[in-house]
Parts: C-alpha cells; structure tokens; sequence
C-alpha cells in the first residue's frame, strides 16, 4: 500500500513571531537564529524569505565555535580531534555544528521565544552540550540570552558567535559609519585565518571614533573590547550592538562576498566569545566542565 507522505515545508523549517513595544522578530528552525528583526515595522536586520535558503549564515547561532577553524585539526584533552571540512574553498571548520540543524521549541510568549538544540557527541566533537537560546523583543529593542551546558562526563572546549547582518533603510554599506570600541584586530592570511594581532590606533582599522565606511573592505575581527556597543549610524538613524563580558570579539563584515541585491547591502556584527581559529590557538576558548551551564547575552537597540 502506497503512503503518502509531505514533502512540502519551508526551507527555514517552523518559524516563531515575536512581538513588543513596537519590535518584532522571527526566529526559525533550522539554525535556531533570527530570519527578520524589524522596528517600528522598518527592517533592521536584512531578512530572508522562508523559502530562501538562509544566506551568508545571516542570523544564525554559531557554537561551540565561531568562524573559522585551520583545517579543521585542534588539540584538546592531550588528544588531537579532527572536524568535518565546512567551508571547502578555504578547507577550514566554519561556524560550528548547529547551523543547519533544527531546533526545539521550550516556551514561547508575545514577545519571547526560547528553542534548544542538542549538540550529539560525535567524530571531533564528542563532547554532548545542550544549547539554549531566549529570544525576546521590548522597548530596549532585540535580546538574545544564550546558555550552553555540558551533558557529558569529560569538560569540553566551547565557544559561541551570532551573525546578525544590519541594514538601516535603503543605506548601503558603503553610506554607513561605523563606531567599533576596540584596541586591536587580527591580521589574517589568504585563508581568513589569524597569523597574527595588530593595534588598530591611528590606521586604517581604528574605528574607536564614528567613520564612514565609504570602499572599505572589511571580514575583521576585532579584540582588546572596552565594553561599549559597536554602533552603526546614518545621517537618519542609528543601531547599536552590544554584549556581556563573555563576548570578547566583535567580527565585522562588509558583505564583499555575498552576491546579487545582496552585495554590500547589509553590515554583519558578529558578537563572539572567542577569535577565528581558537580551538587550536586556545584563546579565549571556554572549557566546560561536566554538568557546567555557561550564558551570554546580547542585543541589538535601534534609535532615531
């Protein structure tokens, strides 16, 4: 007897509104991330349909590491682990594990969202870690409090990106000015990966004061954070990024790479817990011991 059966979902898989004090977001299944964030009913975040595949990992999670990992190798507990290669072009481990996977719903209100992912122990991370993310809206705009904790017997290396892209009306990267409060950036080889760290006083990459982006070029990550928020201004509006002291890394990329409408129309301001490359470099890398929660929160705030 032939069964029949539906294949017909949205690329995004179940999506999730929430909405509040003018704000609203939708968060997604696959990916457990952000699909739209507007305020006002004017879009903050460049959104993508739900029947789109997600680009460039706009909105996503990124755990238990962000960006980029050299060939996917790293050392952890005396032993030596191998990832699967992600990102082929550049044959490094990208943005962690979860991505595009779907994610559970644990409680959901007006203006909230709460989903959960399980990490699954396997080949180069078997380590299991539940991953939790509350998503919420309010006056003081878009709130992501995010909390992983390790379900194993044996402590784990961790860390956690967002990758959220901003677009503020019909400005272009190029027309947007930029405020990043940092003291260093990393200095990078062919591949994206770190080969070394820079001051970024009085060059190119000092964003420590409001400067328009204008042509240039960035994929930077950068460190050494004082605490204030990156801002993203127009001469109309401004947006700003901000997170807890268990984000030591903002990421800042100009979209060069994305293609079509896409190109350089949004800023992507990525708040991580730790550098590109850290599970081999070990900087800034968490280790989670048996049983141990960690949590991180961030957010983003529009203003006129």
């Amino acid at each position: 007897m032939d069964i029949a059966v539906s294949t017909t979902t949205a690329l995004c898989g179940a999506q999730w509104t929430i909405a509040g004090a003018g704000h609203e977001a939708v968060v997604v299944e696959i990916g457990g991330g952000l699909r739209a964030y507007r305020a006002g009913g004017v879009d903050v975040l460049d959104p993508y349909d739900p029947d789109e595949l997600c680009p460039a990992w706009s909105g996503k999670v990124l755990a238990p590491w962000p960006n980029r990992l050299r060939d996917g190798r790293y050392a952890f507990g005396g032993r030596p682990w191998q990832l699967g290669i992600s990102e082929p072009e550049r044959h490094t481990a990208i943005h962690g594990l979860v991505g595009w996977v779907p994610w559970r719903l644990v409680a959901q209100a007006a203006d909230s969202v709460t989903v959960e992912c399980l990490i699954a122990a396997q080949e180069g991370y078997p380590w299991p870690v539940l991953l939790r993310t509350h998503w919420s809206v309010g006056p003081d705009g878009l709130r992501a409090r995010h909390e992983a904790t390790n379900l194993g017997a044996s402590p784990c290396p961790f860390g956690l990106g967002a990758h959220p892209y901003l677009r503020l009306g019909a400005a272009t990267v190029d027309d947007l000015t930029l405020r990043v409060p940092a003291s260093s950036h990393l200095l990078v080889d062919g591949r994206l990966l770190p080969i070394g760290a820079a001051k970024v006083a009085g060059g190119g990459l000092d964003y420590n004061q409001p400067r328009r982006i204008g042509a240039a070029v960035l994929n930077t990550a950068f460190g050494d954070l004082t605490g204030d928020p990156v801002v993203v201004s127009t001469t109309d509006c401004s947006v700003r990024v901000w997170a807890d002291d268990s984000f030591r890394w903002w990421q800042v990329f100009t979209s060069d790479t994305l293609t079509g409408d896409r190109f350089r129309r949004a800023l992507a301001v990525e708040p991580m817990t730790c550098p590109p490359d850290a599970f081999r470099s070990g900087r800034d890398v968490i280790t989670l011991e048996p049983g141990q929660t960690w949590t991180g929160t961030w957010g983003i705030t529009p203003e006129s």
